[in-house]
Protein backbone atom coordinates (compact mmCIF):
# COMPACT_ATOMS: atom_id res chain seq x y z
CA UNK A 1 0.00 0.00 0.00
CA UNK A 2 1.03 3.60 -0.55
CA UNK A 3 0.47 6.00 2.33
CA UNK A 4 1.16 9.69 2.83
CA UNK A 5 1.64 11.14 6.31
CA UNK A 6 1.31 14.91 6.43
CA UNK A 7 3.04 16.25 9.53
CA UNK A 8 5.71 13.84 10.77
CA UNK A 9 6.09 14.66 14.43
CA UNK A 10 6.48 11.94 17.05
CA UNK A 11 3.21 10.20 16.18
CA UNK A 12 3.66 10.58 12.43
CA UNK A 13 7.21 9.25 12.60
CA UNK A 14 6.12 6.24 14.64
CA UNK A 15 3.33 5.53 12.15
CA UNK A 16 5.82 5.80 9.26
CA UNK A 17 8.16 3.40 11.04
CA UNK A 18 5.35 0.86 11.52
CA UNK A 19 4.18 1.06 7.94
CA UNK A 20 7.67 0.97 6.40
CA UNK A 21 8.53 -2.07 8.53
CA UNK A 22 5.36 -3.75 7.21
CA UNK A 23 6.51 -3.19 3.62
CA UNK A 24 4.29 -0.24 2.71
CA UNK A 25 5.48 2.69 0.61
CA UNK A 26 5.38 5.75 2.87
CA UNK A 27 5.74 9.38 1.89
CA UNK A 28 6.37 11.65 4.86
CA UNK A 29 6.05 15.41 4.77
CA UNK A 30 7.59 18.20 6.77
CA UNK A 31 7.63 21.97 6.63
CA UNK A 32 11.32 22.01 7.63
CA UNK A 33 14.00 21.18 5.02
CA UNK A 34 16.39 20.43 7.90
CA UNK A 35 14.32 17.34 8.77
CA UNK A 36 14.50 15.70 5.33
CA UNK A 37 17.46 13.45 6.17
CA UNK A 38 15.74 12.31 9.38
CA UNK A 39 12.56 11.36 7.53
CA UNK A 40 14.48 9.60 4.76
CA UNK A 41 15.66 7.06 7.32
CA UNK A 42 12.13 5.64 7.62
CA UNK A 43 10.17 6.97 4.63
CA UNK A 44 10.50 5.92 1.00
CA UNK A 45 9.88 9.51 -0.09
CA UNK A 46 9.93 12.88 1.65
CA UNK A 47 8.16 16.05 0.58
CA UNK A 48 8.72 19.51 2.01
CA UNK A 49 5.38 21.30 1.95
CA UNK A 50 2.75 23.12 3.93
CA UNK A 51 -0.55 21.32 4.33
CA UNK A 52 -2.39 24.36 3.02
CA UNK A 53 -0.53 24.23 -0.32
CA UNK A 54 -3.11 22.50 -2.53
CA UNK A 55 -0.84 21.95 -5.52
CA UNK A 56 1.94 20.43 -3.40
CA UNK A 57 -0.46 18.23 -1.43
CA UNK A 58 -2.15 17.03 -4.62
CA UNK A 59 1.22 16.05 -6.11
CA UNK A 60 2.37 14.25 -2.96
CA UNK A 61 -0.87 12.27 -2.56
CA UNK A 62 -1.60 11.50 -6.20
CA UNK A 63 -1.10 7.72 -6.01
CA UNK A 64 -1.76 7.20 -2.31
CA UNK A 65 -4.22 4.68 -0.90
CA UNK A 66 -4.73 6.86 2.18
CA UNK A 67 -3.59 10.21 3.54
CA UNK A 68 -3.09 10.71 7.28
CA UNK A 69 -2.93 14.15 8.86
CA UNK A 70 -0.86 14.16 12.05
CA UNK A 71 -0.26 17.89 11.99
CA UNK A 72 0.35 19.79 15.22
CA UNK A 73 0.38 23.53 15.88
CA UNK A 74 3.71 24.87 17.04
CA UNK A 75 4.01 24.94 20.82
CA UNK A 76 5.43 28.46 20.97
CA UNK A 77 2.34 29.72 19.11
CA UNK A 78 -0.14 27.94 21.34
CA UNK A 79 0.43 29.71 24.65
CA UNK A 80 -2.15 32.48 24.27
CA UNK A 81 -5.53 32.84 22.61
CA UNK A 82 -4.43 35.49 20.10
CA UNK A 83 -1.46 33.45 18.84
CA UNK A 84 -3.61 30.35 18.43
CA UNK A 85 -5.99 31.96 15.94
CA UNK A 86 -3.75 32.06 12.86
CA UNK A 87 -1.57 29.09 13.87
CA UNK A 88 -4.44 26.65 14.36
CA UNK A 89 -6.32 27.83 11.28
CA UNK A 90 -3.31 27.27 9.01
CA UNK A 91 -2.06 24.06 10.60
CA UNK A 92 -5.37 22.27 11.19
CA UNK A 93 -8.29 23.67 9.19
CA UNK A 94 -6.41 24.59 6.04
CA UNK A 95 -4.51 21.30 5.93
CA UNK A 96 -7.65 19.21 6.42
CA UNK A 97 -9.62 21.16 3.84
CA UNK A 98 -6.80 20.89 1.31
CA UNK A 99 -6.30 17.15 1.79
CA UNK A 100 -10.04 16.48 1.63
CA UNK A 101 -10.27 18.44 -1.61
CA UNK A 102 -7.61 16.38 -3.39
CA UNK A 103 -8.00 12.85 -1.99
CA UNK A 104 -11.00 10.61 -1.17
CA UNK A 105 -9.45 8.81 1.83
CA UNK A 106 -8.20 11.13 4.55
CA UNK A 107 -7.74 10.39 8.25
CA UNK A 108 -7.50 13.45 10.50
CA UNK A 109 -5.92 13.14 13.94
CA UNK A 110 -8.02 15.44 16.08
CA UNK A 111 -8.25 16.24 19.78
CA UNK A 112 -10.56 15.62 22.72
CA UNK A 113 -10.76 19.42 22.95
CA UNK A 114 -13.46 19.01 20.29
CA UNK A 115 -15.76 18.04 23.17
CA UNK A 116 -14.85 21.04 25.32
CA UNK A 117 -15.78 20.34 28.93
CA UNK A 118 -18.18 17.65 27.73
CA UNK A 119 -21.76 16.83 28.65
CA UNK A 120 -23.43 13.93 30.40
CA UNK A 121 -21.85 11.31 32.64
CA UNK A 122 -19.55 9.78 30.01
CA UNK A 123 -18.34 11.16 26.70
CA UNK A 124 -18.54 9.02 23.57
CA UNK A 125 -18.63 9.80 19.87
CA UNK A 126 -22.32 10.75 20.05
CA UNK A 127 -21.53 13.58 22.50
CA UNK A 128 -21.99 16.98 20.81
CA UNK A 129 -18.88 18.96 19.98
CA UNK A 130 -18.28 22.15 21.90
CA UNK A 131 -19.30 25.67 20.94
CA UNK A 132 -16.31 27.15 22.80
CA UNK A 133 -14.86 30.07 20.88
CA UNK A 134 -11.16 29.27 21.39
CA UNK A 135 -9.15 28.56 18.25
CA UNK A 136 -8.10 25.09 19.44
CA UNK A 137 -11.50 23.35 19.47
CA UNK A 138 -12.85 25.52 16.66
CA UNK A 139 -10.11 24.42 14.26
CA UNK A 140 -10.00 20.79 15.33
CA UNK A 141 -13.76 20.66 14.71
CA UNK A 142 -13.43 22.48 11.38
CA UNK A 143 -10.71 20.02 10.34
CA UNK A 144 -12.94 17.10 11.28
CA UNK A 145 -15.86 18.58 9.36
CA UNK A 146 -13.80 18.99 6.20
CA UNK A 147 -12.60 15.39 6.28
CA UNK A 148 -15.90 13.84 7.38
CA UNK A 149 -17.70 15.56 4.49
CA UNK A 150 -15.94 13.11 2.17
CA UNK A 151 -17.32 9.56 1.73
CA UNK A 152 -14.28 7.83 3.28
CA UNK A 153 -13.09 10.35 5.83
CA UNK A 154 -12.24 9.51 9.44
CA UNK A 155 -11.35 11.57 12.50
CA UNK A 156 -9.51 10.14 15.51
CA UNK A 157 -9.81 12.17 18.71
CA UNK A 158 -6.80 11.72 20.98
CA UNK A 159 -5.69 13.28 24.28
CA UNK A 160 -2.25 14.57 25.29
CA UNK A 161 0.51 12.51 23.64
CA UNK A 162 3.48 11.42 25.73
CA UNK A 163 6.18 8.77 25.99
CA UNK A 164 8.53 9.59 23.11
CA UNK A 165 12.20 9.79 24.15
CA UNK A 166 12.50 13.31 22.78
CA UNK A 167 9.30 14.54 24.40
CA UNK A 168 9.49 17.24 27.03
CA UNK A 169 8.66 15.37 30.24
CA UNK A 170 6.04 16.71 32.62
CA UNK A 171 8.41 18.23 35.22
CA UNK A 172 10.17 20.07 32.38
CA UNK A 173 6.79 21.28 31.09
CA UNK A 174 5.98 22.68 34.52
CA UNK A 175 9.35 24.44 34.78
CA UNK A 176 8.84 25.89 31.29
CA UNK A 177 5.38 27.13 32.26
CA UNK A 178 6.86 29.00 35.20
CA UNK A 179 9.88 30.33 33.30
CA UNK A 180 8.09 31.42 30.11
CA UNK A 181 4.48 31.94 31.18
CA UNK A 182 4.75 33.03 34.79
CA UNK A 183 3.06 29.81 35.86
CA UNK A 184 -0.16 30.60 33.96
CA UNK A 185 -1.37 27.98 31.47
CA UNK A 186 -4.32 28.05 29.03
CA UNK A 187 -5.89 24.79 30.23
CA UNK A 188 -8.66 24.03 32.73
CA UNK A 189 -7.38 22.81 36.07
CA UNK A 190 -10.49 20.68 36.62
CA UNK A 191 -10.22 18.80 33.31
CA UNK A 192 -9.22 15.14 33.44
CA UNK A 193 -5.64 14.63 32.25
CA UNK A 194 -6.12 11.83 29.75
CA UNK A 195 -2.87 10.82 28.01
CA UNK A 196 -1.92 8.44 25.23
CA UNK A 197 1.47 6.92 24.52
CA UNK A 198 2.75 7.92 21.08
CA UNK A 199 2.93 4.24 20.10
CA UNK A 200 -0.73 3.66 20.93
CA UNK A 201 -1.65 6.80 19.00
CA UNK A 202 0.17 5.48 15.92
CA UNK A 203 -1.36 2.03 16.42
CA UNK A 204 -4.87 3.52 16.55
CA UNK A 205 -4.31 5.36 13.27
CA UNK A 206 -2.91 2.22 11.69
CA UNK A 207 -5.95 0.28 12.92
CA UNK A 208 -8.45 2.78 11.46
CA UNK A 209 -6.65 2.82 8.11
CA UNK A 210 -6.08 -0.95 7.89
CA UNK A 211 -9.68 -1.73 8.77
CA UNK A 212 -11.03 0.96 6.43
CA UNK A 213 -13.03 2.60 9.23
CA UNK A 214 -14.84 5.87 8.61
CA UNK A 215 -16.43 8.44 10.90
CA UNK A 216 -15.32 9.59 14.35
CA UNK A 217 -13.43 7.46 16.87
CA UNK A 218 -12.10 8.26 20.33
CA UNK A 219 -8.62 6.86 20.88
CA UNK A 220 -8.35 7.57 24.60
CA UNK A 221 -7.00 5.00 27.06
CA UNK A 222 -10.11 4.54 29.19
CA UNK A 223 -9.29 1.68 31.57
CA UNK A 224 -9.37 4.14 34.47
CA UNK A 225 -10.32 7.75 35.11
CA UNK A 226 -7.19 9.91 35.38
CA UNK A 227 -6.53 12.74 37.86
CA UNK A 228 -7.36 16.32 36.99
CA UNK A 229 -4.75 18.68 35.61
CA UNK A 230 -4.71 20.48 38.95
CA UNK A 231 -4.13 17.28 40.94
CA UNK A 232 -1.48 15.93 38.60
CA UNK A 233 0.56 19.10 38.26
CA UNK A 234 0.26 20.08 41.93
CA UNK A 235 2.28 16.98 42.81
CA UNK A 236 4.96 17.91 40.28
CA UNK A 237 5.09 21.51 41.49
CA UNK A 238 5.50 20.32 45.07
CA UNK A 239 8.29 17.91 44.07
CA UNK A 240 10.06 20.65 42.09
CA UNK A 241 9.65 23.25 44.84
CA UNK A 242 7.55 25.48 42.57
CA UNK A 243 4.28 27.35 43.18
CA UNK A 244 1.19 25.68 41.81
CA UNK A 245 0.15 26.57 38.30
CA UNK A 246 -2.77 28.87 37.59
CA UNK A 247 -5.30 27.77 34.97
CA UNK A 248 -6.93 30.19 32.53
CA UNK A 249 -9.42 27.61 31.16
CA UNK A 250 -9.15 28.99 27.62
CA UNK A 251 -8.75 25.50 26.11
CA UNK A 252 -11.36 23.33 27.75
CA UNK A 253 -11.13 19.55 27.69
CA UNK A 254 -13.48 17.01 29.27
CA UNK A 255 -14.37 17.19 32.95
CA UNK A 256 -16.09 13.80 32.76
CA UNK A 257 -14.82 10.36 31.68
CA UNK A 258 -14.24 9.57 28.00
CA UNK A 259 -15.11 6.21 26.45
CA UNK A 260 -13.26 4.53 23.58
CA UNK A 261 -15.71 1.62 23.51
CA UNK A 262 -16.50 2.23 19.84
CA UNK A 263 -12.88 1.74 18.77
CA UNK A 264 -12.36 -1.17 21.15
CA UNK A 265 -15.50 -2.85 19.83
CA UNK A 266 -13.81 -2.98 16.42
CA UNK A 267 -10.96 -4.95 17.98
CA UNK A 268 -8.43 -2.28 18.99
CA UNK A 269 -6.51 -2.58 22.26
CA UNK A 270 -4.29 -0.07 24.05
CA UNK A 271 -0.87 -1.61 24.75
CA UNK A 272 1.07 1.11 26.59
Amino acid sequence: MRYVIIGCGNVGMELARRWSAAGHHVTGTTTSPSRVDELKQICAEVAVLRGSDKEAVAAATKDADAVVLTVSPRLNRSFDAESRIAEYADTLTATAATAAAVHPRVIFVSSVSSYGAGTGLVIDESTPTTDDADASPRNFIAGEDAVLATPRGAAIRIPDVHGHPRDIDYPARVRMAHELLGGSVPFDGDALLYRIDYRDAAAAIDFVVTNDLVGVYNAVPDAEVPPTNREFFAEICAAEGLPELTYRAEIRTPLVPISSAKLRSEGFTFSH
